[in-house]
């Protein structure tokens, strides 16, 4: 339900933005349609329909719809691992190194899916049951065997009322900001008016 809600409020900024600014928030000259309030209407879009389906297959107690969303997620937490390592994504890199050491886990279901992105028999060193300089090179089993996605997703579950608190903390402090952005703008236009 909070993602469809996400994703009508994005959507909502979205056409506003389109509506009241128009062209101004352009991001590209030689792609005039890339505007910052189409990216937020097709990205609200997108948000509502993952919520809605998510909703319908949990009213339903579908569990073919629930497991869809399941493995879309999967599928590109996948197609992420093949970014690990490479120049400009250190962030994605250490959240692996991270996730992999902190949960005791292995690639997204476990430890092969590091094969495909390698093209051999090995895994990051923080897949290693004792850390040690490319110990990911040495058997399957000196690695963690579990998912990281079954991992992070249990600890999801049982820390779900911290997360949303969190979630709900940042919101209010996003949505301050903006608020005393805009307070802060409609005070510089109406001194404008007055001084000319």
């Amino acid at each position: 339900m909070r993602k469809k809600l996400g994703g009508c409020g994005i959507l909502g900024v979205g056409i506003w933005l389109a509506v009241t600014q128009g062209n101004f928030a352009t991001l590209s000259s030689s792609f005039p349609s890339l505007s910052a309030a189409n990216l937020l209407i097709v990205t609200g879009t997108f948000v509502m329909i993952i919520g809605f389906v998510g909703c319908i297959g949990a009213i339903k107690e579908n569990k073919c719809l629930l497991l869809s969303i399941d493995k879309y997620a999967q599928r590109d937490l996948k197609k992420g691992l093949h970014l690990y390592g490479t120049d400009g994504n250190i962030g994605l890199t250490n959240a692996w190194s991270i996730i992999q050491t902190d949960f005791r886990c292995c690639g997204v279901s476990n430890y092969t899916d590091w094969f495909e992105v390698y093209n051999t028999t090995r895994v990051p060193d923080s897949c290693c049951l004792e850390f040690s300089e490319n110990c990911g090179l040495h058997s399957p089993g000196t690695w963690w065997k579990d998912s990281c996605y079954e991992a992070v997703k249990i600890w999801l579950q049982e820390n779900l009322l911290a997360v949303g608190i969190f979630g709900l903390c940042t919101v209010l402090v996003q949505i301050l900001g903006l608020t005393f952005a805009m307070t802060m703008y409609c005070q510089v236009v109406k001194a404008d008016t007055y001084c000319a």
